[in-house]
């Protein structure tokens, strides 16, 4: 079995190399929306943040930071529909790096390897958390 893939891709047969070059899409795709580096994630840390409809399409807008859950809610918005310029204006890294263990369990598999790749420093405060 190809590493990373689970055993039902395996019996698609004839799709699996198909599945593979979407999922290596998609991958890229999230990669290019990240920032050099987490230095550059100066987004807010306080105050009620007012997301734009190309993120926040299907609900909620408006989040109050001081309040965990939609602090929350905002992270895993702006990582899943965020683009290039929306992760550095919305996040922030020391909040990144302080919640990480936390969010990157309400992300997709591929946000999250995909992060943690480029973002080693995420890596460690999972494990410092664990």
């Amino acid at each position: 079995m190809a590493p990373g893939l689970s055993p039902l891709l395996v019996e698609t047969g004839g799709e699996l190399l198909q599945v593979a070059e979407d999922l290596a899409l998609y991958r890229e795709k999230f990669r290019l929306r990240l920032p050099e580096s987490l230095e550059e994630l100066h987004g807010p840390t306080q105050g009620v943040v007012e997301l734009p409809l190309h993120m926040a399409w299907s609900g909620m807008t408006s989040y109050d930071m001081s309040k965990p859950r939609q602090r929350m809610g905002l992270y895993r918005t702006v990582l899943h529909e965020g683009l290039h310029d929306d992760l550095p204006r919305y996040l922030n890294q020391d909040l990144l790096l302080q919640l990480w263990p936390v969010p990157r369990t309400l992300v997709g598999r591929t946000v999250r390897t995909v992060g943690e790749g480029a973002f080693p420093r995420l890596t460690s405060r999972t494990r410092a958390a664990a």
